[in-house]
Order: C-alpha cells, then structure tokens, then sequence
C-alpha cells in the first residue's frame, strides 16, 4: 500500500478573528481552525468529531474542539493521493483519492484510521477534474461523482460526468447518472430519500458560460453533457462541441444558479439547533468564479423546495468576496452533532462554525 498513515501528537490550529461574513438575524460566525492550507470535504465520525480532507497535503485530519482556543487538529491519515470525499459506514471510514476508493479501520477514540483497504480500484483519476466526493445511499450504495477529463469533450470513459454506484464491497458497479460535466456535492433528501448533487458547467472559448447548476438526480437521469445545456430549464445544443446529437430525452436540472457560481459541497440540515424553518433546508456552498471572471458565488445559500415542488435560493452566509478582496471560498458544509453547520474554506485554509443564537 503506498499510502503512508500515521498518527501522532494533536497541533493546535489557531482560531482567528470573528470572520467578515454576513448572516440572517439570530446566526453568528466563528473561525474554529485556520492553517489547514486547503481543507476540502467534511464529513462527521461517529464519535461526534470533525473530520477534514486536505487533497493538497495528501492528509485526512480531525478537529477537536477545545473551548475558547481553537481545535486540536490530530493527522488520521496521511501521504494519500488527493484525498477528497470522506463517508462513515459500520464504524469504517472510506476515503475517495482522486483513481480509487480505500476503506479503513477507524478507532474513533484514537481518531486513527489503519489497515486500508481498496474497494473501488482503477477510477478514472485526475485530468481536468480530479476531485472525487463520495456518500452512502439510504440503499447501503456507495455512491461516487466524476468529473469530466475535459472542457467538452466525447468521453472514453462511461464513468466521467457521471455519478456511479457500487455495492460496500466495491462490486456491482452501476452508472447512476451521466452527462454532468462536473458532479461534486452529493446528499439524500432525509425524507424522500432522493439523490442530491451540484454541477459546475462547461466554459466557453468565446467566453460566457451556461448556469450551473443545483439538482435531485434519479437513476437513469442524463443532464446532457457536452452536447446539450440547460438555459431558462429548456435543453440548448452547445456550440463550440462539433455535431451535436440531439437534445433528446434530457432530465432538465431542479435549480439553475448564476455561470462560475461552482457549487461544491451541500447538506441537508435536520438538526434542532437552528429555527423550524430551517429544518430540511438544503445549504451549498458556492465556491466563486475564478480571477478574471465576474464575480459569482462566494457564498454559502440556502435551497428551499416549497409544497409544489419548486425550489428556491436565498442566500445565507456572505460576506466571503468584497469587491476584489477575497477573504475565503467556502467549499463544502456539513451538519455537526452539535447542530451546527461546519464550512470549509479552501482559500482561506480556515473551518467556519455557523450558529444559531438563541
């Protein structure tokens, strides 16, 4: 196993300054670990602790709080290729790299993670999408988002721009859903059960780019990619890809959400700490546009699916850009098992803990 693990002696990650970020009445902000470089996936264990990957470090790390000093950050796992998507599963922590998917013994007291093995080998690693998020379904599936190897392409691989299935074991590999250039966030509605995933979209040479994208997939489901686009929730052939085939028996997406806005990470809330009509709402962090670009996302909203079905989005916490000053881009969001919602920053190398005060 290349994979290199270890643990040791906890580092303490100083918490900073209260963060400049802009919320609804009644929620405060908190910096509770910085100096993380570039944390990316969260996921909780089942000890109630924090548990972060940082692909650039090769390293799973977890967070201790300690009160009024910041958290103790204790190495899980390290000299992994990429690690992104963590998921729990009967006491085992799995690990999406960007080629494969390892599964480990996790002593939640220790906060260790030992004896890897390989589940998913042989993913279709890196390209132009290399990170890999993982959950487990309420069928007991592991379920894995790829991303594309290109801007727009025609793919080899029936596994890029897809969202793909297996069993625990790693068998039984099923295509969920495909033509989504960039799948990342993935989360189970907690009632219906129903898939959840974010999409970043394709670029234009030209410039521009189509919305991205924020929706409920079902098994069987095509979004299109690259031959078709959905703009004003009608299917539009893309023009820059050569003979595009027709924009035929297409899922169009739930919520369409502004170019370059890059929704990543996203959680249902079903905890009791924040108000009642909190409950059930889907949080996503939108990443931001990249420099150069107009500025989208850089903001964690706030998706409400009203009682005919339709969505809405309304922000939450902003605040992250202000004008050309970044402070932060939020990249993925968890509910914590103190009912908090957990953001990560991947700019900032920082944790926000996001409260209600009562």
């Amino acid at each position: 196993m290349a994979a290199a693990l270890l643990s040791g002696a906890p580092a303490r990650a100083r918490a900073a300054d209260a963060p400049p970020l802009v919320l609804p009445p009644g929620f405060r902000a908190d910096v509770v670990a910085d100096g993380l470089g570039a944390p990316r996936a969260l996921a909780v264990d089942p000890a109630g602790v924090l548990l972060v990957s940082i692909p650039s470090a090769g390293r799973v790390v977890a967070l201790v709080r300690v009160p009024a000093r910041g958290a103790d950050v204790v190495t899980v796992a390290a000299g992994l290729n990429r690690p992104h998507g963590l998921a729990f599963r009967g006491g085992r922590l799995y690990v999406a790299e960007t080629g494969r998917v390892l599964r480990f013994r996790y002593d939640a007291r220790a906060r260790a993670a030992r004896d890897p093995v390989t589940v998913v080998p042989n993913l279709p690693a890196g390209a132009h999408h290399w990170s890999r998020s993982i959950t487990f379904g309420p069928d007991g599936r592991l379920y894995v988002a790829i991303g594309s190897s290109c801007d727009v392409c025609r793919e080899s691989d029936p596994r890029r721009a897809a969202i793909v299935s297996y069993a625990a074991d790693g068998a039984d590999q099923r295509l969920t859903a495909v033509g989504m250039r960039n799948p990342v966030g993935l989360a189970f509605h907690p009632s219906s059960r129903v898939l959840w995933t974010t999409v970043n979209e394709r670029d234009w040479r030209t410039g521009g780019a189509p919305p991205d994208y924020i929706t409920a997939v079902h098994r069987g489901d095509a979004f299109g990619w690259p031959d078709c686009y959905a703009l004003g929730m009608v299917f539009v052939p893309d023009p820059e890809l050569p003979a595009p085939r027709p924009c035929q028996r297409l899922t169009l997406p739930t919520l369409e959400i502004p170019p370059h806005s890059a929704p990543l990470g996203l959680a249902f809330y079903t905890a009791t700490k924040f108000p009642a009509a909190y409950r059930g709402s889907l949080f996503v962090a939108l990443h931001g546009s990249r420099p150069g670009l107009a500025p989208a996302g850089y903001k964690i909203v706030r998706v409400v699916v009203d009682g005919r079905g339709a969505p809405r989005m309304e922000d939450f916490a902003t605040g992250w850009r202000h004008g050309n000053q970044v402070w932060g881009r939020p990249a993925d969001v968890v509910q914590g098992a103190d009912g908090s919602l957990y953001v990560s920053d991947d700019h900032g190398g920082r944790i926000v803990r996001i409260t209600a005060v009562r």
